[in-house]
């Protein structure tokens, strides 16, 4: 488990740039129940959703890994091209779905 979560820090970037916690958990990939766990400290951040959350919110991974806990992996440190681009088709895939909903 993450030692401390930021939810206000997190909350604050959102607001910033007009985004919800949906929208960040379609980039993520997580359910909004499953990001409200992250919030509550009660999940941990994969090293993708790290990097999904710093793209989204303007941040660097480091950044986010911080405010997300001590325990969060830093997607910077060891991610794979491959795994790198499997992360961004999830999250493209997400996004689109978000998108469909939103306009259907």
């Amino acid at each position: 488990m993450a030692l401390f979560f930021d939810a206000a820090w997190f909350d604050e970037k959102l607001a910033e740039r007009g985004l919800s916690r949906a929208v960040m958990a379609a980039v993520a990939g997580l359910s909004e129940a499953e990001l409200d766990l992250v919030f509550k400290d009660q999940r941990e951040l994969s090293a993708g959703q790290v990097a999904a959350f710093a793209e989204l919110l303007g941040a660097t991974p480091a950044e986010i890994a911080h405010r997300a806990g001590i325990s969060t992996p830093n997607p910077e440190r060891g991610l794979s091209a491959e795994r790198r681009i499997a992360d961004l088709e999830q999250r493209i895939a997400a996004l689109e779905a978000e998108v469909a909903r939103l306009r259907g």
